[in-house]
């Protein structure tokens, strides 16, 4: 597996799983029914931000996005966000997408990480991110609306790099 910078003709392959992640309506507050074009641009984002695929051969397996997770007195902490394509799944791409961003970020010169939004029923994400040092800070209640469990809480993650 290689992770490299998202190529543009890469998002013909994340974005049907990326509109499959967001249609499940289990992990991402995106609204639902959002053209190529529109999640497009809420997922690729110019610099700072940067835009990762994971693949094997030509097939793109995941994706993450990174960047400050906010602007100007913020910005020396980042954030990111990943996807993985469900037929990819349980074989370490979210780990390799994970580790990848770490670095990624402590090389950039952040001092930490946040993720503002990991639903709490998410149950292998949050073991994940635990795995890579990440804690729970806070939880939300009820932010999240998921379609099996009702209102959930929304966790907000972080670790010092």
């Amino acid at each position: 597996m290689e992770i490299r910078e998202l190529e543009p003709a890469d998002w013909s392959q994340v974005w049907p799983f990326f509109d499959e992640v967001v249609a499940d309506g289990e992990t991402y507050a995106y609204p639902e029914g959002l053209t190529s074009e529109a999640a497009r641009a809420l997922w690729v984002q110019p610099p700072p931000d940067r835009t990762v695929v994971a693949v094997e051969g030509d097939v793109v397996l995941g994706t993450a996005k990174a960047g400050p997770n906010r602007p100007g007195r913020g910005a020396h902490v980042a954030t990111a966000s990943f996807m993985v394509a469900p037929a990819a799944r349980g074989r370490g791409v979210g780990r390799a997408l994970g580790e990848h961003v770490v670095a990624w970020a402590r090389a950039q010169g952040f001092r930490a990480m946040q993720f503002n939004a990991v639903v709490e029923t998410n149950g292998a994400a949050v073991a994940l991110w635990r795995s890579l040092g990440f804690e729970v800070l806070a939880t939300v209640p009820e932010a999240f609306d998921h379609p099996e469990f009702g209102y959930v809480g929304l966790h907000v993650m972080h670790r010092t790099l």
